[in-house]
């Protein structure tokens, strides 16, 4: 490596210590001030443990980047199929739960953006999923009472009047545990149904990838064995799902609906009954007798 750095200094250096005042700002409040020395500055990059964290930061940045849209595809599948077969809301309800107390707990711990980031943009796209399934399931009004519960259980996370900091570490150590139960239900209804319905496979293998991803970026930057153990657990089971989604990829009652574009059959799923649908609706509709004006006699 030391070789390897000689060689690539006097290219580099120039380069790496005199980046734009945006990304000179963006990579010191990544690195911190000691390894923005080392290894920008200096290029250094025999010095390990800085390495081991740049890694970290770009594999963290890395996740949240695609967290941004990991669900999109699973949200898609359910639209255009407008079906919720094969999706547990259970599932969904359960990691929502636990990505809410995680998402609370690392805010009011102060840790690193970084590594945790992504939990806030899978939590609202899974909202999103979990109304998706209760409203193609028939229960529109069970999905505005999951919204509203949601709502007064984050308020009440993240305030330090309501949850303290004990409770709110106990309740970190119960995330970890309900983070893990949530994928039971949805690996029970896959091998109930012998199918992946409208399960996302680019959901599914992002989750494997991220939560191992995760269990190194949390080595290396977190010193919480809560959420270490959380990651670890997750990892196992979101292997035995990726293992279902490979097993029954070719099944034929797995259903092979768009997960990249929303379809015209998915729009209607936000349509409002226009004036011609209603038109249509009344000519089908049974007659009703009207009063006759004959006059009789």
């Amino acid at each position: 490596m030391e070789s390897l750095e000689a060689a690539l200094a006097p290219y580099l250096q120039p380069l790496t210590s005199s980046l734009p005042a945006p990304l000179a700002n963006l990579a010191l409040s990544l690195l911190g001030s000691e390894c923005y020395n080392v290894l920008l500055l200096r290029f250094h990059i025999s010095h390990t443990p800085c390495v081991k964290l740049a890694i970290s930061k770009v594999l963290g940045v890395g996740i949240i980047g695609a967290s941004s849209v990991v669900k999109i595809p699973q949200l898609l599948k359910l639209l255009n199929s407008r079906s919720a077969s094969g999706v547990s809301f259970l599932s969904y309800a359960l990691e929502t739960a636990a990505y809410l107390v995680t998402l609370a707990y690392n805010v009011r711990q102060g840790f690193p953006f970084s590594t945790y980031g992504e939990t806030a943009l899978i939590a609202v796209q899974n909202v999103a999923i979990a109304v998706a399934v209760l409203h193609f399931s028939g229960a529109d009004s069970a999905a505005g009472v999951y919204v509203a519960a949601l709502a007064a259980a984050g308020y009440a996370l993240f305030s330090a009047n309501v949850v303290d900091a004990g409770m709110l570490g106990y309740l970190q150590a119960g995330a970890g545990l309900l983070g893990v139960a949530s994928k039971v239900p949805q690996i029970a209804t896959v091998w109930r149904e012998g199918e992946t319905g409208q399960l996302s496979a680019f959901a599914v293998f992002n989750y494997l990838v991220g939560s191992l991803t995760r269990i190194f970026t949390t080595l290396q930057e977190v010193d919480d064995k809560l959420i270490l153990y959380g990651f670890i657990s997750g990892f196992v089971l979101n292997a035995v799902l990726a293992a279902q989604m490979v097993y029954y990829w070719n099944s034929p009652a797995s259903k092979k609906t768009e997960s990249k574009k929303l379809t015209n059959r998915g729009k209607e799923a936000f349509a409002m009954p226009t004036a011609a649908s209603q038109g249509r609706s009344s000519a089908t509709a049974t007659p009703s007798k009207s009063p006759s004006t004959r006059r009789r006699g």
